[in-house]
């Protein structure tokens, strides 16, 4: 009888649980809120002055479309890897594979038709560092939202987390920056995508392993 009356009072004490929002919520929330930091960045640094030409350009119009393919991906993955199960969606972790390998497609695309080359921009570091800092803020935004979960997959989560996050900020300064040097785009927007997603690896062992 004493057990009983235990149980009884602890289930009287207990607070009822809410329930976790699922990952495709998530993914639709934090997709909303990368569409919005993009539009602030844009209203704050300007588009390229030739911007509603360039969007009659069916290359570059490809390039944006898989560089956003890219940040919805790894936005979707981020959002499955924060639970500890994958929400038994285990394959939808490794979209950001597909999309990336299509973006390397469309850019190799492009490298071909860059003939003759763009001239090159004078700068060439500061993209790397203006995009690095443009994702500092959706970076701790996901990698935040991630820890408020149970992720069991913190290296993962950590990539994509950091990869979502460099993306967003080459697509917003790939639509402000007036250059069309597909060779420094390479060098100094995309390819570091890669390096940047090696990074969150050890992000996520730091931020997010419990």
């Amino acid at each position: 009888m004493l057990t009983e009356q235990l149980i009884g009072d602890l289930a009287q004490k207990m607070e009822k649980a809410t329930p976790s929002a699922s990952p495709y919520q998530i993914f639709l929330k934090w997709t909303a809120c990368a569409a919005v930091y993009i539009l602030l960045l844009l209203l704050y640094m300007g588009t390229r002055a030739d911007f509603a030409a360039k969007l009659h350009s069916p290359l570059f119009d490809a390039e944006l479309l898989a560089l956003a393919g890219v940040i919805i991906t790894s936005l979707l993955s981020a959002a499955i890897l924060a639970f500890p199960d994958m929400y038994q969606k285990k394959h939808i972790a490794w979209l950001p594979v597909p999309a990336f390998l299509l973006f390397a497609v469309v850019l190799a695309v492009e490298w071909v038709a860059d003939h003759p080359p763009a001239p090159p921009p004078a700068h060439e570091l500061e993209c790397l560092v203006c995009i690095t800092l443009l994702s500092l803020v959706p970076g701790a935004f996901i990698l935040y939202n991630i820890r408020k979960f149970a992720s069991t997959r913190y290296y993962l989560a950590g990539m994509v987390a950091a990869l979502a996050a460099f993306s967003i900020g080459a697509f917003a300064l790939r639509i402000a920056e007036q250059t069309d040097s597909i060779s420094h785009l390479l060098q100094w927007h995309y390819l570091p995508m890669i390096g940047a997603a090696l990074i969150g690896l050890l992000i996520g062992k730091l931020c997010l392993k419990w």
